[in-house]
């Protein structure tokens, strides 16, 4: 068999080769170029995975045009928020996602399509674009992601980030033209998106699953021989509490984990589980992409170390002076590299407090990511995570921001007050915890939970909501968030 002919993409309609993944690209490709006639314009998408979601990331920079992935978990004002931030042109998506617009929520000149009727037209247009002749720095995609304060924000990745971000995975996992990655991680994040792209670099085949249960990616597994799997923490602990029939544990030679840090039991649970298969703990961050690995060979003996920079990327630790840190001092974490994004969308200013001259003991030089992360390397050139400067929730390998759970319940009119937290849970990671202060009755209560759920997509809800008369104040007559947190962590860590 040769190399085209390998198995590239399955789904659930039949399967597609390298052959076919290049034409049903070079055909989407003409189609959008012919619909969105403007280079560097934006094409969004908001779809569970298929056929659609998964070339669009290529397709769209064949077309000199840049793709805004939506996340299929966001509610409609999220996904009205990114459109017109983004200002995007064309949006194609789900039919009954795009019924949940609300007249003015579609940026002015921007046209809607259902995936299907897309695919139809593009595969009727019968016009294919041969290979990119892009500039490897020019935009290719915008991920919005979660800040600390206020709504998410796009960061920009070129050509050359998305490239280089798929060579390096599919090198230091050694991906291979018989390997299968199961898909299981949404497509709007960089991490999600690289199964696809690495995989596909290595001549491999993805196998795209939307699940509702653990023992649904088992099944996968069984079904497809799958070998690769990238997860996050949460999913992980779901994946051990479930039984593994042999079929489905014997194909798999790699499991790879972001998005939060593994817990020493789960480490211990995931390696008695699939004693066969390599473990990868990675660390990573939208605005480089990822940054770390830990070897498989030393996951039994460094359980809790985030590795050592993955290829492409110099990763330095910068103490408070500046200086590069001593062994086993705490610093930040500062990614340097042509991994690092171009900055986020028209955010000058946020650019500007993340995107900073790399350190003077950078090889690259230009541009660096100061992550706002707390790390120390010891001895060996081992990275061990020492904790966050921001307020960031990270829950179940979702970044959350606090200020947008804030804002809306402070929308509803039923709170005077709002503070969102991230408490400890074994199995989320964080889970988020709202405390708001109101009269707080029992209809308003019960209203506040509702109109939350409606307006926030399930993953930023309130684990608890916790009503006050009054909120702690700091000496500056703000409200604690310290003391607040630390009374929850209190309360709930037992």
């Amino acid at each position: 068999m040769g190399f085209g002919e390998h198995p590239a993409l399955v789904l659930r309609e039949g399967t597609l080769n390298h052959n076919q993944l290049r034409q049903r690209v070079a055909s989407l490709a003409g189609w959008l170029a012919q619909m969105v006639p403007h280079p560097g314009a934006r094409v969004a998408s908001w779809a569970a995975k298929g056929e659609l979601t998964c070339l669009l990331p290529l397709a769209a920079a064949r077309a000199g045009l840049v793709h805004v992935p939506i996340n299929p978990l966001l509610k409609r004002a999220q996904a009205a928020h990114i459109l017109t931030d983004s200002g995007a042109r064309l949006l194609l998506g789900t039919g009954s996602r795009l019924a949940s617009f609300e007249p003015g929520d579609l940026p002015h000149g921007c046209a809607a399509l259902g995936e299907a009727e897309a695919l139809a037209a593009a595969a009727a247009a019968g016009r294919a674009l041969g290979p990119s002749q892009a500039d490897p720095d020019d935009l290719a995609a915008i991920l919005y992601t979660s800040g600390s304060t206020g709504r998410p924000k796009g960061v920009m990745l070129s050509h050359a980030n998305m490239w280089l971000g798929a060579v390096s995975v599919a090198h230091y996992l050694a991906l291979a033209t018989d390997d299968v990655t199961l898909a299981v991680l949404p497509l709007s994040f960089d991490y999600g998106q690289n199964q696809l792209l690495s995989t596909w670099f290595a001549g491999g085949a993805v196998v795209p699953l939307d699940f509702l249960f653990a023992k649904d990616v088992a099944k996968a597994c069984a079904k497809h021989g799958v070998t690769t799997i990238a997860a996050v923490p949460p999913l992980w602990v779901q994946l051990t509490e479930i039984d593994w029939p042999a079929e489905a544990r014997a194909p798999l030679r790699r499991l790879t984990n972001s998005g939060g840090a593994l817990t020493v039991d789960l480490v211990r649970s995931l390696r008695a589980l699939f004693p066969e298969a390599r473990l990868f703990p990675m660390y990573g961050l939208t605005e480089a992409f990822r940054s770390t690995y830990l070897d498989p060979e030393l996951v039994d003996s460094h359980p809790t170390s985030m590795g050592k920079a993955i290829p492409f990327a110099e990763i330095l630790v910068i103490n408070d002076a500046g200086e590069v840190a001593a062994d086993n001092e705490e610093g930040e974490l500062v990614h340097c590299g042509p991994l690092v994004a171009q900055g986020y969308w028209q955010d000058a200013e946020r650019t500007a407090e993340r995107f900073k001259p790399a350190p003077a003991a950078s090889t690259y030089g230009g541009t660096a990511v100061w992550s706002g992360d707390r790390v120390r390397r010891d001895a060996d050139g081992l990275l061990y995570f020492a904790g966050r400067r921001d307020a960031m929730i990270k829950s179940a390998g979702n970044r959350i921001s606090p200020q947008e759970v804030e804002d809306a319940a402070l929308a509803t009119g039923l709170v005077a007050e709002a503070v969102a937290l991230g408490v400890a849970d074994a199995r989320l990671g964080q889970a988020v915890h709202l405390v708001v202060r109101g009269e707080g009755g029992e209809a308003a209560r019960a209203d506040l939970a509702k109109r939350l759920q409606r307006d926030l997509p399930n993953f930023m809800q309130p684990a608890v909501i916790h009503w006050r008369k009054a909120m702690p104040l700091n000496p500056n007559a703000k409200i604690d968030r310290t003391a607040l947190q630390v009374e929850l962590n209190q309360e709930f860590s037992s």
